[in-house]
């Protein structure tokens, strides 16, 4: 097998079109690992695994692993190996997915869907950088630095808040509606299909500078002397987690650490408040807090007002049972039924009917006596002679 065959070509990254939000936080969650990985939202189509490849071949040579959504807690930390327990009766310890993408970029489609427990695991080292396995007689740890990227199509569910809070940055995605860029894209994803190695040659240049960029934006993240945070970056920080209504001070930190990875993406002699406002939309997408106050209804959907007085209590159903039930009992004089319901289209759909819980009159016919003995024998006749001819009955 050769080297085309066993590493097929990827689609280049520097070729993705029309989500620049998602290429972005792509390279600031390689360029600080701690941020705590990408996660990306959005309907089908809208190059979430092709971005999440892309980057694992400008960081390359990197590992890009999947997990499947059926892989255990063993598969992803790694456990005991049976085959040299079994043979050589040794403990040892067998790498799982997180080991075999070290360095590299451990891709979750449809994050929202794992159990809690594997969300929690994956996170933990994310964030870490380190793998504690501590299970089947196993006392093991090894370093796990990768980009962890999640995708999730929210319309199959959310993930807890706790675990949204912990993902670094979220990317909100959206049909393409422009047609021109639509058909850029579909032109773009043809070409590759077609001729592969052409394509990718013909973005190599581009490509090749990406990875430049990240190495060195790589290198200045790392050098603790270089991008300090003043206090005019923390300030901004702060305003804009209070203005979000954001939990903790995660974000805070998150923001800070993205701000420095983009000031180091643009070579820039200082992390500025400028920077924190352009991460700001990634670290808070999924952080913010619901509005406090709903939005105002429109005219077709706001409620009838009610004819109740402001001062008047809550409706108890058991309450208006009662009392409407002693009016009833005790009607007028010159009342003998209760009164209409309003039509449909005038009824209040928030309280019960007129008349709802009141024993309702039974309208009656009335009927001559000799006419009713003879209604009755007539009956008392047809039972009979019914029960004579039922299977069975002997004469």
């Amino acid at each position: 097998m050769n080297a085309n065959t066993a590493m097929p070509p990827v689609f280049p990254l520097s070729a993705i079109d029309g989500q620049p939000a998602l290429v972005q936080a792509l390279l600031l969650a390689a360029i600080e690992p701690l941020l705590g990985g990408v996660l990306i939202q959005g309907p089908r189509g809208t190059a979430k695994s092709t971005a999440a490849r892309a980057l694992a071949d400008v960081l390359a040579p990197a590992p890009f692993v999947s997990l499947p959504l059926g892989a255990s807690i063993e598969h992803v930390m790694g456990s005991l190996d049976l085959s040299k327990a079994l043979a050589s009766h040794e403990v040892a310890f067998a790498p799982g997915l997180i080991a075999k993408a070290h360095e590299g970029v451990l891709y979750v489609d449809e994050i929202n869907l794992l159990p809690d427990a594997i969300v929690d695991v994956l996170l933990d080292v994310a964030a870490s950088g380190i793998n504690h396995i501590e299970r089947d007689g196993i006392s093991h740890s090894h370093a796990a630095r990768f980009v962890l990227i999640g995708t999730m199509n929210p319309e199959e569910g959310m993930l807890r808040p706790q675990l949204l809070d912990r993902l670094g940055l979220c990317v909100q995605l959206s049909n393409a509606q422009d047609p021109q860029l639509r058909s850029r894209i579909v032109k773009a994803r043809l070409q590759f299909d077609l001729n592969p190695q052409g394509f990718v040659q013909a973005h190599a240049a581009q490509q090749q500078e990406i990875r430049t960029r990240l190495q060195q934006a790589r290198a200045r993240s790392r050098d603790a002397t270089q991008l300090p945070w003043s206090d005019a970056v923390h300030e901004a920080v702060a305003q804009q987690c209070i203005a979000a209504q954001v939990d903790g001070l995660r974000a805070d930190l998150v923001m800070l650490r993205a701000a420095r990875a983009l000031a180091a993406w643009q070579n820039s002699p200082t992390i500025t408040p400028a920077h924190v406002t352009e991460v700001a939309p990634l670290v808070l997408q999924h952080r913010s807090a619901e509005p406090r106050q709903p939005a105002p209804s429109s005219p077709a959907t706001k409620p009838a007002p009610s004819s109740k007085p402001p001062s008047q209590p809550d409706f108890h159903p058991s309450e208006a049972n009662s009392a409407s039930q002693r009016k009833h009992l005790d009607p007028p004089a010159n009342q003998s039924s209760a009164p209409a319901a309003p039509p449909p289209s005038q009824q209040n759909l928030n309280q019960p009917p007129p008349g709802w819980g009141q024993a309702q009159p039974v309208s009656t016919t009335s009927f001559d006596a000799s006419q009713a003995d003879a209604m009755a024998q007539a009956a008392m006749e047809a039972l009979a002679a019914k029960k004579a001819r039922a299977p069975g009955r002997s004469n």
